[in-house]
């Protein structure tokens, strides 16, 4: 993977830079062709899936009120108050996780097809470009992802 993405960082303004490839990527018309069909398809399942998971995340909202109030009143009555408010959570969280198994599976297929074979680097850009742009979308994900992970609406672990 690392020579596929090497070709799209090359910098002609370094006189030391191995020689630079000029390769245009076509993401709105990237279209998969019959060898790249079964996984295509596999991968746009799962990034459908990604944007579930971006808009579960986006609108995550803690519990931290109810666990508070059950910490300091441990009723029946407070606690199923606090199981009620953290049991979505936790389910949201267990669709993540879930999600981020799916995603560890089909990178390397994804991968595989896309630096396998006889093609070089440059041709594998060339020829599959509908493969190169779900790498693209699988990889805004995990940026996405990480940025609202990192948010003050994601659960956090402290040590208090």
């Amino acid at each position: 993977m690392g020579k596929l993405l090497s070709l799209l960082s090359r910098d002609d303004s370094n006189c030391c830079a191995a020689k630079s490839y000029d390769v245009f990527l076509d993401f709105e018309n990237a279209a998969p062709t019959d060898t790249e069909r079964e996984v295509y398809d596999e991968v746009e399942r799962v990034l459908k899936e990604s944007e579930v998971v971006l808009e579960e995340i986006q609108i995550y909202k803690g519990a931290n009120k109810e666990i508070r109030e059950a910490i300091a009143d441990p009723s029946p009555e407070v606690q199923a108050k606090a199981w009620s408010a953290v049991l979505p959570l936790v389910m949201k969280l267990r669709r993540c996780y879930e999600h981020s198994l799916e995603l560890d599976k089909i990178v390397p297929k994804l991968l595989g097809q896309l630096v396998g074979g006889k093609l070089n680097p440059t041709q594998h850009l060339e020829t599959q470009q509908a493969l190169v742009k779900q790498l693209a979308e699988i990889l805004e994900f995990v940026l996405k992802f990480d940025e609202y992970k990192v948010s003050e609406k994601y659960p956090r672990l402290t040590a208090s």
